[in-house]
C-alpha cells in the first residue's frame, strides 16, 4: 500500500523524530563537532572560489576595483603571492577541517546505532511470549540489522548531508546575488524544480520500498528456518522443496528490487538532465554577459564554479529526499517493535510460598478462536506429583504455559501457595517454575554451560550430579571433550533424547520449587524413561512436579493423574484408580502395553 506524503510527514513524523533524537543523544557531541566541521568546510570551499575570482580580476585582468582597498598599493607580483598564500592556507584548513569531519561523524554514527540496537534488543527481551509466536525470527532479525542500517545511513549520511546541502545552497545563492542578480536568479530557479520533482518521486516510491523490506524479511525467515531445521530437511529429503521455496521468495524479492531500480534509474537520469541544463544555461548566459561587459571574467568563472559546486549538492538533496521513503519505512518497522506492548510487571507483587499448593480454578483459554482449555479445575498439594494425560491438542502443554505466565487465562485463576500468579513478580515466578519442553532449546555452547544456565556459578560436581539424575552421564562419557563438548546451534549435534535429558538436568540443577516436564521423555526409550522417573522424585527433593506425557508408563508414579479431552478434564484419580475404571487412560495403557509386547515378539 502506498504511503502518501501526508501520512509520512503529518501522521507519525513526531514519533519518528522522537525515536531519532532519543538515540542521537549519546552521539550529540561528536555529531555537533562533525556537523560544524562540515559547514566550515563549505565556507572554506566557497572562499577558495572567491580567491580565484579576485586573482583573475585583480591580477590577470588588472581590475583593482574588485579587490579590498589595501590591495591598491600592492604590485602584481605581491598580489599574486598573497593570493597563493591565501589559497594554500585555505587548502590546509580544508584538510584539517575535513579530518575532523571524517573522524567525528563515524564516531557519532556508531554511538547512535549502538543506542538504537540496545533499545531494540532490550524491548524484544521484554515483549510477551505471544508476540514472539506471531512474528518470525527472520523478520525480527531483518528489522534489527537491515532496517537499523538503513536508518543509520539516513541519519549519518543523508540527514547530515541535507543540513550541509541546504547551508551550501543558501550561502551560494546569497553570494551569487551579491555578484549578479540576473545570473543568480537563473542558477536558483533550478533548485525548487529539482526539489519538487524529488518530492513527487518520493510520494510514489515509498510503498515500493515497504514491499521490498517485507520481501527481504520473508526471505530471511526462509533461510533462518532452513538452517535451524537442517536435520529435518536432510532426514526427509526436503532439499529440493526447500530450494524451490527459497527461489520463490528470492525471485519475488529480486523482482521488487528490479522494479524499484527502474524507478530509481528514471529518477537519476531526469535529475542529471536538469543539472546539465542548469550548468549549460549558466555558461551560455555568463559568456554572453561577459562578452557584453556586464560582468567580469572573474565573476563569470566564480558563477560557473558555484554552479558546479551546487550541481552535486542539489542532486544529493533530491536523492536524500527520495531516500527518506526508504528510511521512513525502516523507522516505522523499528517503531513497531519499540512501541509493541511489553509484559506489564506486577505493580504490587505479592510474595508466595512456591512450595505450596497449586490450584487451577475454572480456567479457560483459547488461541485466537480455538478453545484449548474449558473450565478446567484441579489442585496439586505442595511436594506432590501430578500427571497430565491426553491426546494431541487436548490442552496439556497450555497448562505449562499458563503456569509460567507465558499466557494469562481468559477466565478463571491460577494460584501457588494461595497467591494468584498474576499478583506475583514475573521474574520470581519464572525463576521458581522450571519448564522442560518436548523440544527443548539448547544454546550453541558447551554442554556444561547449557546445563548450568540456570545456576551460572554451579560447581562441576553439581552439574555432573544433575546430568547423572537425568541419565545423561553415560552419553557424556562417550564425548571426546565430555562436558566441554560444544553442542552446536540449537543442540544440533545431540540426539533428541540427549537434548531432552540435558534440559531435564538443567531444570534439576535449578532446584525450582515447581518443575513441569512437558512430554520431556518422549524422545527416550522406555528403559531410560523408567530410569529417569526412578531418580526424578528423589532428585527433585520437595519440589512439586507436573508430568505431561502421552506415555502411560511415564505417569504411573504420579500421586494423581488428570486426563484431558477437548480442553476438559475427562478423568481424574490415582493411576491405579484410572486403570481400574477402564476409561480412556486404561484403554491407552492397554494399547501401549500391546504395542510393547508386539515389539518384543
Amino acid at each position: 500500500m502506498k504511503q502518501s506524503m501526508k501520512s509520512i510527514f503529518k501522521d507519525n513524523w513526531g514519533e519518528k523524530a522522537r525515536l531519532l533524537f532519543r538515540h542521537l543523544r549519546p552521539a550529540a557531541g561528536a555529531l555537533l563537532i562533525g556537523m560544524g566541521a562540515s559547514l566550515l568546510l563549505t565556507l572554506l570551499r566557497m572562499g577558495f572560489t572567491q580567491v580565484i575570482r579576485f586573482t583573475v580580476d585583480g591580477v590577470l585582468m588588472g581590475d583593482l576595483s574588485a579587490l579590498p582597498g589595501f590591495c591598491a598599493e600592492l604590485d602584481v607580483s605581491q598580489l599574486l603571492g598573497m593570493a597563493c598564500v591565501l589559497a594554500a592556507v585555505i587548502s590546509v584548513c580544508e584538510f584539517a577541517v575535513g579530518y575532523v569531519q571524517d573522524s567525528r561523524l563515524p564516531m557519532g554514527s556508531e554511538r547512535f546505532v549502538k543506542s538504537l540496537r540496545d533499545a531494540l534488543y532490550s524491548r524484544i527481551q521484554r515483549l510477551p511470549y505471544s508476540w514472539h509466536v506471531r512474528h518470525s525470527t527472520g523478520d525480527i532479525i531483518q528489522r534489527c540489522i537491515s532496517d537499523v542500517e538503513v536508518v543509520r545511513t539516513f541519519v549519518m549520511d543523508q540527514l547530515l548531508d541535507l543540513v550541509s546541502t541546504l547551508f551550501m545552497i543558501a550561502t551560494c545563492v546569497v553570494v551569487m546575488f551579491t555578484m549578479n542578480v540576473k545570473m543568480a536568479l537563473l542558477a536558483a530557479a533550478f533548485v525548487p524544480v529539482i526539489v519538487g520533482y524529488s518530492i513527487v518521486f518520493y510520494n510514489h516510491v515509498s510503498g515500493k520500498y515497504r514491499q521490498t523490506d517485507e520481501a527481504e524479511g520473508a526471505l530471511s525467515a526462509v533461510v533462518q528456518e532452513n538452517l535451524t531445521g537442517v536435520r529435518v530437511v536432510r532426514a526427509f529429503g526436503r532439499e529440493r522443496l526447500e530450494l524451490e521455496k527459497f527461489r520463490e521468495k528470492n525471485s519475488r524479492y529480486t523482482n521488487l528490487w528490479l522494479n524499484l531500480g527502474d524507478w530509481l534509474s528514471g529518477f537519476w537520469t531526469l535529475g542529471d538532465m536538469m543539472n546539465i541544463i542548469q550548468v549549460f544555461s549558466i555558461v551560455v548566459l555568463g559568456v554572453h554577459m561577459c562578452v557584453g561587459g556586464e560582468i567580469t571574467l572573474g565573476v563569470y568563472l566564480a558563477f560557473v564554479s558555484y554552479t558546479r559546486q551546487l550541481t552535486w549538492p542539489v542532486r544529493r538533496l533530491g536523492r536524500t529526499i527520495s531516500e527518506m521513503s526508504k528510511a521512513g519505512v525502516s523507522i516505522d518497522r523499528l517503531l513497531y517493535i519499540l512501541e509493541s506492548e511489553e509484559e506489564k510487571p506486577t505493580e504490587h507483587p505479592v510474595k508466595a510460598d512456591m512450595h505450596g499448593e497449586i490450584r487451577f480454578e475454572n480456567v479457560s483459554f483459547a488461541y485466537e478462536e480455538k478453545q484449548v482449555l474449558d473450565d478446567v479445575s484441579f489442585s496439586i498439594p505442595g511436594g506432590k506429583t501430578l500427571g497430565v494425560f491426553g491426546e494431541t491438542g487436548s490442552g496439556k502443554s497450555t497448562i505449562a504455559l499458563l503456569l509460567a505466565r507465558l499466557y494469562d487465562p481468559q477466565q478463571g485463576s491460577i494460584s501457588i501457595g494461595g497467591v494468584d500468579v498474576r499478583d506475583m513478580d514475573l521474574h520470581v515466578l519464572r525463576r521458581n517454575v522450571g519448564v522442560v519442553l518436548q523440544e527443548p532449546f539448547l544454546f550453541s555452547r558447551t554442554l556444561k554451560e547449557n546445563i548450568a544456565i540456570t545456576q551460572e556459578h554451579a560447581e562441576m560436581e553439581d552439574v555432573a550430579l544433575a546430568a547423572q539424575n537425568a541419565c545423561l552421564d553415560a552419553s557424556v562419557g562417550e564425548f571426546v571433550n565430555g562436558y566441554d563438548t560444544v553442542v552446536g546451534e540449537r543442540g544440533v549435534t545431540l540426539s533428541g533424547g540427549q537434548k531432552q535429558r540435558a534440559a531435564i538436568a538443567r531444570t534439576l540443577l535449578s532446584g525450582a520449587p515447581v518443575m513441569v516436564f512437558d512430554d520431556a521423555l518422549s524422545a527416550v526409550d522406555a528403559k531410560t524413561d523408567e530410569a529417569i522417573r526412578t531418580r526424578l522424585r528423589e532428585a527433585a527433593g520437595g519440589s512439586t512436579l507436573i508430568l505431561i506425557a502421552h506415555r502411560v508408563a511415564t505417569l504411573m508414579q504420579s500421586d494423581r493423574v488428570i486426563v484431558l479431552r477437548d480442553g476438559r478434564i475427562a478423568e481424574s484419580g490415582t493411576p491405579q484408580e484410572l486403570l481400574e475404571r477402564g476409561g480412556e487412560f486404561a484403554r491407552a495403557a492397554a494399547m501401549q502395553a500391546a504395542m510393547g509386547e508386539e515389539a518384543l515378539s
